[in-house]
């Protein structure tokens, strides 16, 4: 039966990324030397896996580590705007400092997604965008293991509060770095993370 198929999702970090400008925006970057390394070792960490697609969001950071995992793996790569990081809102032009959204992220992971980024999103939409493209790519993709590519603000508010097995502020001691990764299994519509960081997880 359909609800008794596993769909297997890899979800990772971008690499590390350069910016135009030190103050926040929405904008892409793009990714550093450095980060291009770390890309090329996510395809070689991923070697074991029957990854069958790249899922990038649309940040150039993002794409454009998705294009050298895919590259590597020979697979394709196909690119959702719901995965990208939650807006930086009426922040943006700031420097960043003091963090304009400690305040808004702590109550995303206390439970209260109704609080909104200051000219932003709130943690129901994010959660919703970004859970919509991760149930899109589990349901294309149960014959095999697919990657999203993602960001870790997002990355870090939004699976703990998926993965039935997580604490939803687990990412506050284990941060995703660049090209960090963790595996989540959906069955039956139950969302169980199986690694982060390398790390097997309890179900």
């Amino acid at each position: 039966m359909a609800d008794a198929q596993v769909s297997r999702v890899v979800v990772a970090r971008h690499g590390e990324a350069l910016y135009e400008s030190e103050l926040l925006s929405d904008a892409g970057g793009w990714l550093s030397p450095q980060g291009r390394v770390q890309a090329v070792g996510l395809a070689e960490q991923l070697a074991g896996e029957r990854i069958t697609r790249v899922c990038t969001s649309d940040m150039s950071r993002a794409v454009q580590t998705g294009e050298i995992v895919a590259a590597r793996l020979e697979v394709d790569v196909v690119v959702r705007k719901g995965i990208r990081e939650f807006g930086v809102g009426a922040a943006a032009g700031t420097t960043g400092v003091p963090d304009p959204f400690a305040g808004t992220f702590a109550a995303w992971v206390s439970g209260d997604l109704s609080a909104r980024i200051p000219g932003g999103e709130s943690g129901d939409e994010v959660v919703a965008r970004w859970t919509s493209v991760l149930e899109e790519v589990a349901d294309e993709h149960r014959d095999g293991t697919a990657l999203v590519v993602s960001h870790g603000g997002v990355m870090s508010m939004v699976l703990p509060l998926l993965a039935t097995n997580l604490d939803p502020g687990h990412a506050r001691d284990r941060p995703i770095p660049n090209c960090g990764s963790a595996v989540v299994e959906r069955q039956a519509g139950r969302w169980v993370a199986r690694s982060w960081l390398g790390d097997q997880l309890a179900p």
